[in-house]
């Protein structure tokens, strides 16, 4: 007995330690998403999702960051995709979805659908959801660009989600922040896009 009982501490001891750490590797965070998402055009470690994980760390905040972005997705892309997001049972999914499907002038009514069964599966898992909305150049005329900026905050009040309306906000007019396509994010852009989506995210998440 006399021998067991330090043992037994011991055991107990470290379970202290290692469960809750065991909890911290188990939150994922997935950023769920186009080439917006992806990072088209820059070098490893400069997506947005990669300032998000190191923000996130440095304030305390213990999840794994996984980039599941894919360049020219559309809202359809998303759908079919979206087995292999619920197959890593996230914690929270940054959802960034529609920029490809206004570019390509496909029916908003196609668009909101697919997004709308995206974000009642992830609901239906209990997974925290933020929708990022986006816009379109002016050359695509105010009427479709103003249905295409309502359908996202029309999906965002519907599920109750929480919701950026428009991730570019905090970059537009900043030099330095888009390539010369004149689409995508640079590696400072990206940064702003993590600071942009992070007063949303936090409070999804748990330290």
């Amino acid at each position: 007995m006399t021998v067991r009982r330090p043992i037994l501490a011991l055991i107990a001891l470290l379970l202290l330690f290692v469960q809750p750490l065991g909890a911290y590797a188990q939150r994922i965070l997935v950023c769920f998403g186009d080439s917006i998402t992806a990072g088209y055009g820059l070098e490893a470690g400069q997506s947005y999702s990669d300032f998000l994980a190191r923000r996130l760390a440095a304030e305390g905040y213990h999840y794994t960051v996984l980039n599941r972005g894919t360049s020219g997705a559309t809202s359809k892309d998303a759908l079919d995709t979206l087995p292999s997001i619920l197959s890593l049972h996230p914690d929270v999914v940054i959802v960034e979805f529609g920029g490809n499907d206004g570019l390509r002038g496909l029916p908003l009514d196609q668009t909101r659908r697919n997004l709308d069964q995206v974000l009642t599966r992830l609901e239906a898992a209990h997974i925290r959801i933020l929708l990022a909305g986006i816009t379109l150049p002016p050359n695509y005329g105010p009427d479709y660009i103003r249905s295409f900026e309502q359908l996202f905050q029309s999906l965002a009040a519907q599920h109750s989600v929480a919701f950026v309306p428009m991730i570019y906000k905090d970059l537009i007019r900043v030099p330095g922040t888009i390539q010369s396509d004149g689409i995508h994010p640079t590696a400072k852009g990206s940064e702003i896009l993590a600071g942009t989506l992070l007063p949303a995210l936090k409070p999804l998440l748990r330290r």
